[in-house]
């Protein structure tokens, strides 16, 4: 028998909540229910979650600042569906950019979500284990770089820091767990954005454009991104890790 999935809905409507409950559960899944941040960690903490599917717009604790500290955290691996009232394409992008996988706006119907939920977990379980990223790893040197994961800094060799957006650090942070590997364009849609690839495959392109800038790459005689045609982009330079943490 293969395993249900377990689904964590975060709404603070609970009228929302339950309908959801309902319609997951009849479709086969477990589901389990918070009202905020408190009830979600606690669940977080008792049980194995394979999705969490988390309102934007929260008492308390808003679902981005959630989002942000479970990228942070030993739930990062958990892929989140975020639920939105608001229809404003930067508020869109700024959950993405902050580590959720797909958003969904309300009102939605419910055979969208499921259908959205599927895709997700169908897209995490397409890589292998060891092309997911390890979170024991604190710091990547690389060429002239240091990538501080605990605090998420990028710092050249005189030790100033580059800004990094949260879609070019998990860009980055997944070529520096895989160098010398050429990683297509869905396998970095999977690992990084998670969305529909026909929606977004042309924003892998933009933003290995924004890192190479980051880096100093020069366009011409790419030194640390290389593009490898028909097949996707390889980082190419030695890349040292050292562990601080083991979780």
């Amino acid at each position: 028998m293969e395993p249900v999935d377990h689904i964590l809905i975060v709404d603070d409507d609970a009228e929302i909540r339950n309908l959801l409950a309902q319609y997951l559960e009849k479709a086969g899944m477990r589901v389990s229910v918070a009202s905020g941040s408190r009830q979600m960690r606690s669940i977080l903490a008792a049980k194995s979650v394979d999705l969490l599917v988390l309102d934007l717009m929260l008492t308390g604790e808003s679902g981005l600042d959630l989002c942000r500290d479970l990228r942070a955290g030993p739930h990062q691996a958990i892929p989140i569906l975020i639920l939105t009232a608001r229809n404003d394409e930067p508020d869109r992008i700024v959950g993405l950019e902050m580590g959720a996988d797909d958003y969904l706006t309300k009102p939605f119907v419910s055979r969208e979500l499921l259908a959205r939920i599927r895709a997700i977990l169908r897209r995490a379980r397409m890589l292998p284990p060891n092309m997911r990223v390890r979170e024991s790893t604190r710091q990547f040197t690389f060429g002239t770089w240091v990538l501080d994961t605990t605090v998420r800094n990028l710092a050249d060799q005189t030790g100033a820091l580059v800004g990094l957006s949260g879609a070019e650090y998990r860009l980055l942070r997944v070529f520096l767990e895989h160098p010398q590997t050429i990683l297509s364009r869905e396998q970095l849609l999977s690992m990084t954005a998670g969305r529909e690839a026909d929606v977004f495959d042309r924003s892998i392109d933009t933003l290995v454009s924004r890192l190479r800038q980051r880096l100093g790459d020069d366009s011409r005689e790419q030194q640390y991104i290389k593009t490898v045609r028909s097949e996707g982009y390889v980082f190419c330079v030695p890349v040292s890790a050292t562990d601080f943490i083991s979780t």
